[in-house]
């Protein structure tokens, strides 16, 4: 190794309680109202309990869990306000990335990630689940990385990590992979042609068929939701 080269120090424990269960919760390991014992997290994540409460602290201030008072803590539910400020976010800045992006684009690497997404997801597979998920969002921050303002992609990742737990749960009661993947290479043929009205309709289509799915499932009478 170069002298010269940097090396990165390894996350603290702190940021590793953070990221395992920031996971956990946005893939709907840790399901909306169920209770998080520090106890039972530090153990099954071989941790002390020490970092976990900081991390709880830290996942709090994000809106993912709730201190309760004599339960501990409790993942936060899901809102149908949440789901409507999220996706209304991502309706005005996704479509305007795409629109931006349009001529810019290497459609081989979009193309590499769209043949990833057209995989699917197989409700009874949680893995799929995630790396379907996975694959969505890199596609997404892709494009808005294409756009040229890396604020505007630094919002759209974020948006996405906070969409993705509503998509887990509305991809269980509706498998829109296909559609997704579809979706996926109609985008892709318009942004490479430099057609920045029709890349920006795709988007808006993907994001609004989206927000009809997570609503639909979310909304069912056993869904963990708050109105």
């Amino acid at each position: 190794m170069s002298l010269l080269t940097p090396v990165e120090a390894p996350p603290s424990l702190t940021d590793q309680a953070v990221a395992a269960l920031r996971r956990d919760i946005l893939t709907t390991r840790l399901a909306p109202g169920e209770t998080l014992s520090e106890a039972a997290a530090a153990q099954r994540l071989n941790l002390g309990k020490a970092p976990i409460r900081a991390a709880l602290a830290r996942l709090a201030e994000e809106g993912l869990v709730q201190a309760v008072p004599r339960r501990g803590w409790v993942v936060s539910l899901v809102t149908i306000r949440d789901i409507h400020e999220v996706f209304d976010l991502r309706l005005l800045l996704e479509p305007e990335a795409a629109r931006r992006a349009a001529g810019r684009v290497c459609a081989e690497a979009l193309r590499r990630l769209d043949a990833v997404c057209a995989a699917g997801y197989r409700p009874e597979d949680e893995e799929s689940a995630l790396a379907f998920l996975d694959a969505n969002k890199g596609f997404h921050v892709a494009v808005a990385e294409l756009s040229g303002n890396t604020r505007l992609a630094r919002q759209v990742d974020r948006l996405l990590d906070e969409s993705t737990r509503m998509l887990v749960l509305g991809l269980r009661r509706r498998d829109r992979s296909g559609e997704m993947a579809h979706e996926h290479h109609a985008l892709i043929e318009a942004l490479a042609l430099g057609r920045a009205a029709e890349a920006a309709g795709i988007m808006h289509e993907q994001v609004t068929a989206s927000r009809e799915m997570v609503l639909a499932a979310l909304t069912a009478p056993d869904a963990a939701i708050a109105v």
